[in-house]
């Protein structure tokens, strides 16, 4: 007698996720901390730039994906994602932008200048929809991409916290990363009802197998 097994949409997606992320050995970074913790950012008046990033050497764009927890960065409705140039970006509507501009002035006889404020900047020049976010930009200084979160993508008097640096996507390999990172590269973390469930639905899967295992003919 075979026994149906019923999941939620959401427990197939997370398990499929992990199989595939598995047999392609990619890796999930956590941030997990509120983004300003420990620091008087939020209530010095100004635009505060805390440091303090965590250092990614080898993050893979094909496989590896960022999850944060939704309680710390506000993101439980969670992620919107735009990807291009800032002389592209909408007035809202999103809450994490790939900014694929690597100049705050547009001007080639100084060079390409960019630090997370004036990436901040562009966004905020563009944007006329309150709202917290993330960025990822390429540091000029650093030659490197970094991530950033925001207090509000609509305001240059926004708290910035810079949550990652990749440090393994340096130069050229760090620009050409940028146009391939898509919405599934970020996610919540799980809340422990979603973990749970999913190591239900590991066992019920196990024992479902077992079920099905085929008897050995006797001799």
């Amino acid at each position: 007698m075979s026994i149906p097994i019923r999941f939620s949409r959401l427990m197939v997606t997370t398990l499929g996720l992990l199989f595939a992320g598995s047999a392609a050995n990619s890796a999930v970074f956590k941030f997990n901390d509120a983004p300003f913790a420990g620091s008087t950012a939020l209530a010095t008046p100004g635009r505060q730039i805390v440091g303090g990033e965590r250092f990614i050497p080898d993050f893979d764009i094909g496989s590896d994906v960022l999850v944060f927890n939704p309680q710390a960065f506000g993101t439980t409705n969670g992620f919107q994602l735009f990807n291009g140039l800032a002389g592209d970006l909408p007035t809202g509507g999103f809450n994490f932008i790939v900014l694929q501009t690597f100049d705050f002035d547009g001007d080639p006889l100084n060079g390409n200048q960019l630090n997370a404020g004036q990436a901040a900047n562009l966004i905020a020049n563009a944007f006329t929809q309150p709202g917290s976010g993330f960025f990822i930009y390429f540091n000029s200084g650093l030659n490197l991409p970094r991530l950033v979160f925001s207090t509000d993508l609509s305001s240059s008097e926004a708290d910035l916290k810079i949550v990652a640096r990749f440090t393994g996507l340096t130069g050229d390999a760090g620009k050409a990363m940028l146009p391939e990172f898509t919405t599934s590269k970020v996610g919540n973390v799980p809340e422990p009802a979603s973990w749970a469930m999913m190591i239900t639905g590991f066992g019920l899967v196990g024992a479902a197998a077992r079920r099905r295992k085929p008897v050995p003919a006797m001799a």
